[in-house]
């Protein structure tokens, strides 16, 4: 079982991984392996980061289905970071029921305000909150009847 903190360093470096392949179209293993080499991993669930960082290309059209109905733009428009954070937090929301689905809306808010544009973190918490309930709605409901 991994540390929360670990999971959290994982999708902070997994932001700066999807922008990477989002930009540059490098290929995945090549990525993976320059963050191994440039980042200090010992802090870091790196189970998680390659799950994600190789799931969320492997999954990418329905992982951007599940949010590019709740977007006021056409997702090629968003920005890069935001992009990358919906995406993460899709992937959780979509693939990692053990992910409680307020966690997966919360640490991808978090790093939008650490990564993102200004007040990008509303609009991903937005977003990944209508996501959450189509996704999880068993979940969010039981939730919300506490």
């Amino acid at each position: 079982m991994s540390l929360p903190s670990t999971r959290r360093k994982a999708r902070q470096l997994l932001v700066q991984a999807l922008y990477q392949w989002q930009l540059s179209g490098s290929d995945l293993h090549s990525i993976e392996a320059e963050f191994f080499v440039d980042n200090d991993m010992r802090k870091v669930d790196t189970d998680y980061f390659r799950e994600l960082l190789h799931g969320i290309p492997g999954k990418l059209t329905e992982i951007d289905a599940a949010y590019a109905g709740h977007l006021d733009r056409k997702s090629k428009d968003l920005d890069p970071v935001s992009r990358a954070l919906l995406r993460i937090g899709c992937y959780e929301l979509c693939f990692r029921i053990d992910v409680p689905y307020k966690v997966a809306i919360n640490e991808a808010v978090n790093l939008a305000k650490t990564f993102g544009p200004t007040d990008a973190y509303k609009y991903i918490n937005g977003i990944l909150d209508k996501v959450a309930i189509e996704k999880r709605a068993v979940e969010v409901k039981a939730e919300q009847r506490r």
